[in-house]
């Protein structure tokens, strides 16, 4: 997986910025898809398998999002105070 996309998804992570993060994942499950359904001579395996690569760094992303924040936490008692980068 591209060391580029997990720097974008940690930006759209830090940013608290779900919207982009979800139309990242929904525009590589329609090319996904679209690959999918191609009658084609190529082999068109290895883009698939890389854009399901990236959809799961995506996913990744947004269930981080999901995850209180180091300050959310102490402030609500979690006990956890620092995040894993």
């Amino acid at each position: 997986m591209s060391e580029a996309l997990k720097r974008i998804v940690g930006a759209f992570v830090e940013l608290r910025n779900r919207k982009a993060l979800e139309d990242m994942k929904a525009h590589r499950y329609r090319l996904a898809t679209e690959l999918k359904l191609m009658k084609s001579a190529f082999d068109l395996s290895s883009t698939i398998e890389q854009l399901e690569d990236d959809i799961t760094v995506i996913d990744a992303g947004l269930a981080e999002l999901d995850t209180p924040t180091a300050a959310w936490a102490a402030a609500l008692g979690f006990g956890f105070h620092s995040r894993v980068a």
